[in-house]
């Protein structure tokens, strides 16, 4: 409980240093020294008020490390232990970090980097493996990142489709299990909408919704994962996917679509379905049709070659996967899956192997490894 705690407080500690003047690099220094201190201390018992501790200790901090700077020695007296005048001592700056870490002068790489590591709470560790690049390097990147906004306030906010980018890969990253920040991307997401009118946003709170709705479904008791077809649906929460539906149909009649609305209303369509034998596929072709015109994502290109496959047959749909390159993720996984639905069982076998020995994660390895096995057990 104090970790998840500890990892809700921190940008909102943050900002508050930022917002008090403190350049961003020694901000974020200076509350990780706070969030050790905080569990050094506490030792399971939380102070009364957890969020002003970590804010005195972290601007402590911070005014120590800046008073060891002699060449900053002329604008120490700008900085003091209380609060300025007028600072909101329980307003939640996370948005605002969030905004920041998506500044202009950042690219967006830099500002995802960024965004995981000082709001999502992920370590470096796991950001780099997420691109797929040594840790000294993304180690370097977000130094870069820190270094590119010191000096900036909580004035200047960045690019909204750089944030909700940003907020979709925090998402992602809780839902896959590693770090659990699908809740927190939620929250966010819905303090968001609730200050813009982009139907974007709507879109990407109802796919957020509509995702978390099956969450307690896709993984069985063993800890195995389970495909969407195989999900016992009963375990799928209706309020989530009623709020999800509700927001995207607000977002839809604004009239301005985009590619989260899309992926929204796919998602809304298999979570209309009482079982997958019933799921509307020729609706979920249209949709990806109309992604596929907002993007030129392969990913897209590869799911919509399943849609193919079950509106056309699966032939038509190995015909489609064939013009998605064959380095995309899952690509492998998705023609064994059209192979077996084809007959092949034998190249759907081999496919399922192959895939599983390219799968970025031990889950989706030993399910592939399972389905091979299936197969050539049958």
């Amino acid at each position: 409980m104090t970790d998840a705690l500890l990892k809700e407080l921190a940008p909102q500690v943050l900002g508050v240093l930022v917002r008090r003047g403190a350049g961003f690099a020694a901000a974020e220094d200076a509350v990780q020294d706070a969030l050790l201190e905080a569990v050094l201390t506490w030792n399971g018992t939380l102070p009364d008020e957890p969020r002003a501790w970590l804010v005195t200790v972290a601007w402590r901090k911070f005014v120590d490390g800046y008073r060891s700077e002699a060449a900053r020695r002329r604008r120490e007296e700008r900085f003091h232990d209380e609060p300025p005048p007028g600072e909101p001592n329980n307003a939640d700056d996370t948005l605002q970090v969030l905004f920041l870490c998506c500044h202009p002068d950042l690219t967006p790489a830099s500002s995802i980097a960024l965004t995981l590591r000082a709001v999502g709470g992920l370590t470096t560790a796991q950001i780099a493996r997420a691109y797929l690049v040594p840790e000294s390097t993304m180690a370097q990147r977000i130094s870069r990142a820190k270094r590119s906004i010191d000096g900036q306030r909580l004035t200047t906010l960045g690019n909204l489709r750089t944030v909700l980018h940003v907020l979709y890969l925090i998402f992602n990253e809780g839902y896959t299990g590693e770090v659990d920040l699908a809740a927190e991307a939620i929250r966010l997401t819905r303090q968001l909408a609730a200050s813009s009118a982009d139907p974007e946003v709507a879109g990407l709170l109802a796919l957020m919704l509509l995702h978390q709705a099956r969450r307690a479904s896709r993984w069985s008791d063993d800890g195995d994962l389970v495909a969407l077809a195989d999900q016992d649906r009963s375990l799928w929460d209706s309020q989530l996917i009623s709020e999800g539906v509700t927001t995207l149909q607000g977002a839809l009649a604004q009239d301005r679509l985009g590619e989260y609305q899309a992926q929204a209303a796919i998602a809304a369509l298999h979570a209309d379905a009482q079982s997958a034998d019933e799921t509307d596929w020729t609706q979920i072709l249209e949709w990806y049709d109309e992604l596929a015109s907002l993007t030129e994502s392969p990913v897209v290109a590869l799911n919509r070659a399943v849609a193919v496959g079950e509106v056309d047959g699966p032939l038509a749909g190995l015909r489609a996967l064939d013009q998605v390159p064959a380095s995309v993720p899952r690509h492998k996984a998705v023609a064994a899956y059209l192979h077996e639905r084809a007959g092949d069982t034998d190249r759907a076998a081999a496919l399922y192997v192959e895939a599983a020995q390219a799968a970025t994660s031990e889950a989706e390895r030993d399910y592939l490894t399972r389905q091979a096995a299936r197969l050539r057990n049958s």
